[in-house]
């Protein structure tokens, strides 16, 4: 039997963004945020159509919906507010709208003299239809509309006829059967604030009492949380704080054949005293682990912890799961390689055994472990030597129960492989930020990671040094090299991280000329920092944590924008909020060693190319104030002193009492 809702679907959706590989995987987004949709909407001859963006929370039923608004060459775009963590779906429908093309049409007739008693009738018969769909107010409504249109006097027929009111409830009454929604639903991963926002410290705890002849403690740290919260950092990340094994431990630098001090590699995890599930027991206890979580929480500093899955030839797991790794020939156990790299205190998991299920579903109990000890950030060590579906499942399945989680990607690997990862579920990346020095590196870059579809997955979080990295540009260019990198990191992105207190005590020490291993590196040995050294760095990272906190415009990474500079030494570049009530203009001399100047082109938003109305630009690094006019001034720095300016732009308003001020 023909279903009398049957019609012929007019509407084509095409292109509908934002869409992460045409939605196999989620958009990111933050709570807060508005997720701008768009689509191309479009049917065959002149008829007016209406489109509708729907969205929902995961576990709702009903949609929410919302008009798309018309932008041009058959672009519709509508928006949502994302306002819980959670998981959010979102499609867009089309359809003929038979009453707007009504009304439009009546309009064109009018204002060319035409009879259009006919064609009134035609409307009021289109909003009697309307209302045999509708019921209670609505209907009384639409029927009462539909009689003025038909019956009263012309003047009150045109009044009906262009009402505003009518126009939106006949919106919400197309046609039976005219409706065309796209086939697809588009996920949006909404995740914490912190997730896009956030300043990250790493420290080993081994190294916090103050001297390399006593191995450091949990409480020793939690002393050092002051200094810690003083700088403005809000992550306190450690690296692996579990049991280390002593077959094939690597002594300092490396070498192999430790001493019985040394304390080796903590990524070599597993000993005697257990594995992923227990304390190094020269740090303290569980017990320690959650006071340490508990005193950093009273800083506003949250702990981020290092899962590493791999184990050390004493790990729990070698005797009690032999089958979790992988034999060679000779019957003994593969260790880590990267050829010419050897690393035999370290044996990695095999996921290719057939036995694999039970290996994932032991992992992700360390995971889940942790966080029932109140652990919500986790950064992963090289998640790309692992199978991508084990993280799509694991990350899917902590997120389903603590969706406030957040995964930190450590995989300094091939770009498509890190762009997997991200698209997986891991909430922040690891980037090429170190290894890109240059004005051009730094835009081409930054250019890309902030464009659709990248933007809309990939989370970066920069980091200028890590106990692996150590960078020329930071062996070579002195304390004004790490200034730089320092604002770079802070400015370009929303996320950053430092590897202390070797960044802010400036360690350039290179174990070799062409590596960016440290001399005495801290993986393979304690270190005890000097804090109080004068030359510190300290009080410029906490200048500039105290900026991003207080300047909206440095707390997301979308509205990056490069400024043309005459010398290409200088990099320059601006972000605003979302309002556009705050403006950030940055400028670098990516030259540690030589004062540079050079002509600037910037115009705030807002202002016109050709205006001459001047701003006020305010440095929050160093203090000093500037009157700037037009769109090219002049800009000097030298990095002996300070080598960038992060300004403020202020503009200057006139009152009706012939007053200027800056805003």
């Amino acid at each position: 039997m023909k279903n009398d809702n049957d019609c012929i679907k007019r509407v084509s959706i095409e292109n509908v963004t934002p869409s992460v590989d045409d939605g196999k995987f989620p958009v990111k987004r933050v709570t807060g945020d508005r997720v701008i949709v768009e689509s191309n909407i479009f049917a065959d001859a002149h008829d007016a159509l209406s489109c509708d963006l729907l969205y929902r929370k995961k576990g709702a039923f009903d949609w929410e919906r919302s008009p798309m608004e018309y932008l041009g060459n058959d672009r519709w775009q509508g928006l949502f507010t994302v306002d819980q963590i959670g998981m959010y779906v979102f499609t867009v429908c089309g359809w003929v709208d038979g009453f707007k093309t009504w009304q439009r049409d009546l309009l064109r007739r009018i204002e060319a003299g035409q009879e259009i008693s006919v064609e009134l009738r035609i409307g009021a018969a289109l909003v009697s239809n309307a209302a045999g769909a509708a019921e209670g107010p609505d209907r009384k409504l639409l029927l009462e509309y539909a009689g003025k249109m038909e019956n009263g006097a012309r003047s009150g027929q045109l009044a009906a006829a262009r009402s505003t009111e009518l126009e939106l409830i006949m919106r919400r009454f197309p046609p039976p059967g005219s409706v065309v929604t796209c086939r697809k639903n588009f996920p949006v991963t909404v995740d914490r604030k912190k997730a896009r926002f956030s300043t990250w410290y790493e420290v080993f705890p081994r190294s916090c009492s103050g001297t390399e002849d006593r191995h450091g403690t949990f409480k020793d740290l939690e002393a050092l949380l002051p200094y810690i919260a003083g700088m403005g950092f809000d992550v306190l990340y450690l690296p692996p704080v579990h049991p280390i094994g002593r077959t094939h431990r690597k002594g300092p630098d490396n070498t192999p054949g430790a001493g019985p001090e040394d304390p080796g590699s903590p990524w070599a995890i597993g000993g005697s005293e257990g594995g992923h599930k227990s304390i190094h027991p020269q740090l303290g206890t569980l017990s320690d682990f959650s006071r340490l979580i508990d005193r950093a929480a009273a800083y506003d500093i949250e702990i981020a912890l290092d899962i590493a899955f791999q184990c050390s030839p004493d790990h729990p797991y070698v005797s009690e799961h032999p089958e979790w790794f992988r034999r060679r020939p000779d019957g003994s156990i593969q260790y880590a390689e990267n050829p010419p790299k050897k690393y035999q205190d370290i044996y990695p998991f095999d996921f290719e055994t057939p036995h694999w299920r039970k290996l994932a579903r032991e992992l992700r109990s360390v995971v889940f472990f942790w966080i029932d000890q109140g652990v919500r950030i986790f950064r992963v060590d090289n998640p790309h030597t692992k199978p991508f579906r084990f993280w799509e499942d694991l990350i899917a399945g902590v997120k389903e129960k603590y969706p406030e989680v957040i995964f930190l990607s450590e995989a300094f690997t091939r770009p498509a492989v890190m762009y997997r990862l991200a698209k997986l579920g891991f909430t922040q990346s690891y980037t090429y930020f170190a290894w890109r020095n240059t004005g051009r590196e730094l835009k081409d870059y930054f250019t890309e990671l902030k464009r659709p579809p990248v933007c809309d997955f990939f989370t970066p979080n920069l980091w200028p040094n890590t106990p692996d990295i150590l960078t020329e540009y930071l062996q070579t260019g002195g304390r004004p090299a790490f200034i730089v990198r320092l604002v770079l990191a802070a400015t370009l992105g929303a996320s950053y991280g430092i590897y202390g207190p070797a960044f802010e005590l400036c360690e350039d020490r290179a174990k070799e000329i062409g590596s960016e291993e440290y001399l005495n590196s801290e993986k393979y040995q304690i270190r005890g920092w000097n804090l109080e050294d004068p030359r510190s760095l300290k009080d410029i990272i906490a200048r500039v944590n105290r900026i991003r906190k207080e300047t909206p415009a440095l707390q997301e990474n979308r509205s990056l924008r490069f400024h043309e500079v005459d010398n290409d030494r200088l990099l320059c570049f601006s972000k605003n909020s979302d309002d556009g009530s705050d403006v950030v203009m940055v400028v670098v001399n990516l030259d540690p060693h030589h004062t540079h100047g050079g002509w600037v082109d910037f115009f705030p938003p807002g202002f016109s190319g050709k205006t001459e109305r001047p701003f006020q630009m305010h440095d929050l690094l160093g203090g000093s104030r500037f009157l700037w006019t037009g769109g090219r001034n002049y800009v000097e720095l030298n990095p002996s002193v300070v080598p960038a300016h992060i300004f403020r732009v202020r503009r200057r308003i006139r009152t009706e009492r012939d007053f200027d001020y800056y805003m």
